[in-house]
């Protein structure tokens, strides 16, 4: 035990605020309109089904001397929609919430715990990733709890290959651009069925299940493109 623990006190707070100063923090703006999520269930015998949104909302926070960081990522289940028809993206807000609640307190949300670069992101060069992140669709996650894993790059993008009057910004460090990176995954075989998104959990459509089941695929994939532009947080 130290004799000071007045001293002691204000170390730790040093070594946690250091620690905190190390993650730069980035974020993805729902409103820009150049965020896109796309899920695509194309099924063997039956339609090929496009769900796409871009109101993608994420925060990352990432620690640049030792390449890690996290991510958290949100849709609106009102957002989504399907094949670019009212029917069917009325439908898949059915499914999604079950007729359990309003379409419109419905969250997809991905929560990526931990993100490890091979390499530092450098200007206009593409960075490989593999992770794991979890969903909560509605409310619910995996019936197993498990996570789906995802694949992608990140790349940085200099002022001069993204221009800056695009989108609103305000920098943390003043007369500067703040930086942007480009942020693109990739989720294979994520099964909608896993997270109770279907006719068979929702009141009302018991009755077509059976019709629609070679027609309505069940996994599918889904892809993102993202930039995410740093922000006053770091």
């Amino acid at each position: 035990m130290s004799k000071h623990p007045r001293t002691a006190a204000l170390l730790l707070l040093a070594v946690l605020a250091a620690r905190a100063s190390a993650e730069t923090k980035f974020a993805v703006d729902p409103e820009a309109g150049n965020n896109t999520f796309t899920a695509v269930f194309d099924a063997a015998v039956g339609e090929r089904i496009t769900a796409v949104s871009s109101a993608v909302r994420c925060s990352l926070a990432v620690d640049e001397t030792t390449l890690e960081g996290k991510a958290s990522c949100s849709v609106p289940l009102t957002s989504i929609r399907v094949d670019n028809d009212e029917t069917k993206s009325d439908h898949f807000r059915q499914w999604a919430t079950n007729k359990q609640v309003e379409p419109r307190q419905c969250v997809f949300q991905l929560d990526v715990p931990g993100i490890k670069l091979r390499a530092p992101v450098e200007p206009m060069k593409p960075v490989a990733f593999e992770t794991e992140g979890t969903f909560t669709l509605c409310g619910r996650k995996r019936d197993d709890q498990g996570p789906e894993k995802i694949q992608g790059t990140i790349l940085y993008l200099p002022a001069k290959e993204y221009d800056a009057a695009e989108t609103p910004r305000t920098s943390p460090r003043p007369h500067e651009v703040p930086r942007t990176i480009r942020i693109r995954a990739r989720i294979e075989g994520f099964d909608r069925e896993r997270y109770r998104i279907g006719p068979r959990w929702t009141d009302g459509w018991l009755a077509r299940v059976q019709q629609l089941a070679p027609v309505v695929a069940t996994e599918g994939t889904i892809e993102v493109n993202l930039f995410a532009m740093e922000t006053d947080g770091k």
